[in-house]
């Protein structure tokens, strides 16, 4: 009985959160410095609307909102894996350092490759995921206890040290760049949805595809690794393989997203605790909530920008970091 109520609960959440994104992203598609009414909308869509309507609704609106939608649900998913393997509630890619280990192979990618060929949405990427990788690596060493597991207070810590140490070497680094990269770098560290076409949609939806699934797989692993890590270990989970190979899904998560929307923190952490609150801690119906209300904090944040201060706007990453901020202090008190 108990676990039909579960799913009952878990069913009726998805279908007001997918409703409330869907509303969402009819607001942010009528959203920005040339407004579309719902009329110019409909008959878009149908294929009746003017040249200029099929560009900004084709060509700028969509493939923006797809891009963060997308980056909102890897960040959130991201961020679920890091809490429940950590058991430390505030555990969250941008927290721990692991965006800013992206950011530093971004910069560092700048410095040395073009931004304008062809390939290069698809490679940067790739480079955040190898700065993710190693700071994890670097992170997780750091705060590993031997018989003990890893100590949740030392990760934070470590963590919060490691990415002011790797925001300073990013400053650095930027210093260097010319004039447009400088921009490029400013405006990624900001957290603005740079991804404005759907050749940056292409290069994201393959890690968000393949590795949303696997996260949702993994459920009854984080389950059990939520619990004390002798009691995993007596259910018969191989601990070390399984929380390695989710960090590697978290830490992949987090830097594809990161790589082609911004610097973007505390979408991963406040998107799971909300999610707990409704559904309860079972990831089998925690990770989906989470990965949409990772989509609807983002997606919101980047319209809310975008209609405050037309045409430049105010970058999603901004937005949500007044609203994460607080939350994280309140967490950090709380807990």
């Amino acid at each position: 009985m108990i676990h039909a109520k579960q799913r009952a609960r878990v069913r009726l959440a998805v279908i007001i959160a997918l409703l409330f994104l869907l509303a969402l992203i009819v607001v942010s598609v009528a959203t920005g410095f040339v407004s579309l009414s719902p009329e110019q909308l409909v008959r878009t869509l149908l294929g009746r609307g003017t040249e200029k309507e099929e560009l900004i609704l084709y060509g700028f609106r969509l493939p923006r909102i797809v891009i963060t939608v997308l980056a909102g649900m890897g960040l959130a998913v991201s961020g679920s894996i890091l809490q429940s393997i950590t058991k430390n509630p505030l555990s969250d890619p941008g927290v721990l350092g692991i965006n800013a280990g992206a950011g530093f192979m971004v910069v560092v990618y700048v410095m040395f490759f073009t931004v304008e060929s062809s390939t290069y949405v698809y490679i940067l990427p790739l480079f955040a995921l190898l700065g993710g990788i190693i700071t994890a690596i670097f992170i997780y060493t750091m705060a590993h206890k031997k018989g003990e597991g890893v100590d949740p207070t030392r990760l934070v810590l470590i963590g919060v040290g490691m990415a002011a140490a790797l925001n300073g070497g990013i400053i650095t680094l930027t210093s260097r760049l010319g004039q447009e990269e400088a921009s490029f770098f400013a405006n990624w560290m900001a957290g603005r949805i740079w991804g404005d076409d759907w050749t940056f949609v292409l290069a994201l939806l393959p890690w968000i595809l393949v590795l949303l699934p696997i996260a949702w797989a993994k459920s009854h692993v984080l389950n059990t690794l939520h619990l004390h890590e002798h009691v995993s270990i007596g259910l018969g989970v191989h601990v070390e393989r399984e929380r390695r190979l989710l960090i590697l899904i978290a830490v992949a998560l987090s830097s594809a997203s990161v790589a082609v929307s911004g610097g973007i923190a505390f979408v991963g952490l406040m998107a799971p605790h909300i999610a707990r609150s409704l559904v309860g801690p079972r990831h089998q119906g925690a990770l989906p909530i989470a990965a949409l209300l990772g989509a609807i904090l983002l997606l919101a944040a980047d319209t809310i920008g975008r209609a405050m201060t037309d045409p430049i706007g105010i970058p999603a990453g901004i937005v949500v970091s007044i609203i994460g901020a607080p939350y994280f202090m309140y967490l950090m008190a709380k807990k």
